[in-house]
């Protein structure tokens, strides 16, 4: 049986943040696509992106760079300010998008990209990795296989130092839209019928800590609950876990950190993460991702439940009505 080739995906990354590296590094060993273009806002972060420079081209302008580069999907990694009206330039050039979670902080916002999405639905992916983590897989399965789901219960907490290096930043669009999105999926796409919230300020006026409830017109329920809380010692990505109950069963994951830990003058979780972007074999959730993201380019098949444009704007609105709801608590 002949076998059609694969032609590598000419892949670009815009934003060279924490993830956007990660991005750009991880594509460099995949043998389903190709780096050919990074954009940044400054010049240090592409000559900081661990990149070879010399054989992937580099913007300082976007619009330049759609014009210029050879990169024929892109993976934007920006600010979540900026998510919208980049992934517009890049659609109304006929690219193909791999837009990282969320599509914005605003629904209005978010709304905007529907025009470009709603005649194509495989032309923006949503980079939400936790879809692709080997526990959630496993545990979707197993959930899937043992019928109704009667609680859904996730935590994701993370150091209170991101309170100074993300100003701004509400815990439930950082991390807890993580969980929104697994549920999205666990619950087939099901709306909730209730929704419950409430955020905790400091007296710096910033949320540190986003406690919610869902409630599905069958019955099930959900809490999830993100914070800015732990300290330093308790490693630099937190911890998070996610649990099913179901009946006469429970899962449970606890994905971060990953059990490989280091002691010297603290405990130190060097794979926090599912994420190795090695130059040679690369693993983990994103590059399960990435590959899946260069299969939707090439048509071989369709953006998976849970990562679609259709998805993601249905968790946030999930999130507008639970901003909506909310009860504001302040630290004296």
């Amino acid at each position: 049986m002949n076998v059609p080739r694969f032609e590598p995906v000419r892949l670009g990354v815009v934003g060279l943040g924490n993830f956007g590296r990660q991005h750009a590094q991880t594509i460099v060993g995949l043998a389903e696509c190709e780096l050919v273009s990074l954009v940044a806002r400054r010049q240090e972060s592409i000559d900081e992106s661990g990149v070879d420079k010399s054989t992937v081209s580099s913007w300082l302008d976007l619009d330049k760079a759609i014009s210029e580069s050879s990169a024929e999907a892109w993976v934007v990694a920006s600010t979540t300010a900026s998510h919208v009206d980049i992934t517009i330039r890049l659609l109304r050039a006929g690219k193909t998008v791999l837009l990282e979670k969320p599509i914005s902080q605003d629904l209005q916002e978010a709304e905007r990209l529907e025009h470009w999405v709603q005649s194509n639905p495989d032309n923006v992916m949503m980079g939400h990795i936790v879809l692709f983590n080997s526990e959630y897989r496993k545990l979707r399965e197993e959930a899937v296989q043992r019928g109704k789901i009667v609680y859904i219960n996730g935590v994701r907490h993370r150091p209170t130092e991101y309170l100074r290096k993300f100003p701004g930043e509400n815990p439930m669009y950082m991390t807890m839209v993580h969980d929104l999105y697994a549920t999205l999926a666990l619950m087939n796409r099901e709306d909730p019928d209730h929704f419950s919230a409430q955020f905790h300020w400091t007296v710096e006026d910033q949320v540190d800590l986003v406690v919610v409830q869902l409630r599905w017109p069958g019955g099930t329920l959900a809490t999830f609950t993100s914070s800015l809380l732990t300290p330093s010692g308790m490693g630099s990505n937190g911890f998070d876990f996610l649990e099913i109950y179901g009946e006469q069963w429970v899962g449970r994951m606890s994905p971060n950190p990953r059990p490989i830990e280091i002691w010297d003058n603290k405990a130190r979780w060097p794979m926090a993460l599912e994420i190795r972007p090695d130059r040679i074999a690369p693993a983990g959730m994103m590059a399960e991702e990435l590959r899946c993201f260069c299969r939707v380019v090439r048509g071989l098949e369709s953006v998976p439940v849970g990562a679609t444009y259709a998805d993601a704007l249905q968790v946030q609105r999930w999130m507008h009505e639970l901003e909506s709801v909310a009860v504001h608590v302040r630290s004296n």
